[in-house]
């Protein structure tokens, strides 16, 4: 069923796009078993209604990029994409129902944008409208695991060259009122596991150069940073999460038995750095609290992203004025741009880095933003 006709399970009062999100949202793309083919299938249905050409991408063994086009009268422009991503987190237990809402595991991260670019072409080409660039649309697997199965792999791909693009709109947040936020960068996020080997031996006594001292300096270390940025950011009223470098100790592995002294002891963290850091300086940082806990501390890098890339609000840029001067029109209110504050390639809560950044990459400009509101 296209946008606009009528569905079978449709009351008289339903918008035809509304039918179709809730047909998009019983499709069960819910990690780990994402069914990404009848997602697809669901999508490419839709866009040869619209008269969109379709192409799909696997980028490897189960992971397939769908690229839906509407055609520019001039394609030798740079084009414009809308990303969205087709899996969604684990459900969790909901603990409320009722005044009419839609509640489904991805209805907001983010199969009702997928479905609101869709509605916006329809409307579009309903109306006789066609414009000079190309229009993308991708549909991309593996976000919600880091998009390293997905948009990072494609924009490796001559298919994604070939799409020439220019300008990129990816996943935002939704908004609590009528006022939107638009996200022009994401923090880099470290992954970073500290391991710490001592001198092992019997629960009973008071072993020295243990593992378990060594790794208490470490975390100590770690934490009092973590604390004098959230004093900064609580400090001052003009910085937001995104301008502010989070940590948090996220694991800790070590032991083998109560009346055992461990010889190894492990820790994680899960930093996210802003643009306005020094990289290489941190990084320092970090190897100087490893040293300072001892010999027999090493540090590895489970995930680590040095590009900082931004995207221009300058009022100058034609992106920043093209992407604007349609929502001033109709009375859109917008944040000041934000620096997303990162929760790209978790399991619990993926963002706009898994997809945005990939492109960000490539040296194409991209904003995240959602364009409903979060009730």
């Amino acid at each position: 069923m296209a946008p606009g006709k009528p569905g079978k399970s449709t009351g008289a009062s339903e918008d035809p796009s509304v039918t179709l999100f809730r047909e998009y949202l019983r499709i069960d793309t819910v990690h780990p078993k994402p069914d990404y083919d009848a997602a697809v299938r669901f999508l490419e249905r839709i866009g040869t209604d619209l008269g969109l050409a379709c192409q799909k991408v696997e980028v490897c063994q189960g992971c397939v990029v769908l690229i839906l086009t509407w055609q520019g009268t001039n394609p030798r422009l740079r084009s414009v994409l809308l990303n969205s991503h087709t899996d969604v987190v684990p459900v969790f237990e909901v603990l409320g129902w009722g005044k009419g809402y839609i509640y489904a595991r991805g209805a907001q991260d983010m199969k009702c944008v997928s479905i609101q670019y869709l509605e916006a072409i329809r409307r579009l080409k309903a109306e006789g409208k066609c414009f000079a660039r190309t229009i993308h649309l991708t549909f991309v697997p593996d976000e919600e695991m880091g998009g390293h199965k997905g948009m990072e792999m494609f924009v490796q791909r001559p298919e994604f060259r070939a799409l020439n693009v220019g300008f990129a709109l990816d996943e935002g947040l939704a908004s609590p009122s009528d006022t939107f936020s638009v996200f022009y960068g994401e923090k880099s996020p470290w992954w970073i596991k500290v391991k710490c080997v001592g001198s092992p031996g019997h629960g009973s006594r008071f072993i020295s150069n243990t593992a378990a001292e060594k790794l208490h300096k470490v975390i100590n270390s770690f934490l009092a940073f973590r604390e004098s940025e959230k004093q900064r950011l609580k400090s001052d009223s003009s910085l937001t999460l995104g301008d502010v470098t989070s940590l948090n100790l996220t694991m800790l592995e070590g032991g083998v038995s109560f009346n055992v002294v461990p010889s190894e002891m492990a820790a994680g963290f899960d930093i996210r750095i802003p643009p306005t850091v020094d990289l290489k300086a941190f990084e320092e940082q970090g190897a100087a609290w490893c040293r300072g806990a001892g010999d027999g501390v090493t540090y590895e890098f489970i995930q680590k992203y040095m590009d900082q890339h931004v995207t221009s609000t300058e009022e100058s840029d034609p992106w920043w004025k093209a992407f604007t001067a349609p929502l001033q029109k109709v009375g859109g209110k917008l944040d000041p741009p934000l620096l997303l504050s990162s929760f790209s390639g978790e399991a619990a809560a993926a963002l706009w880095g898994g997809c945005g950044r990939a492109v960000a990459n490539e040296a194409v400009p991209v904003l995240g933003w959602e364009q409903g509101w979060g009730r």
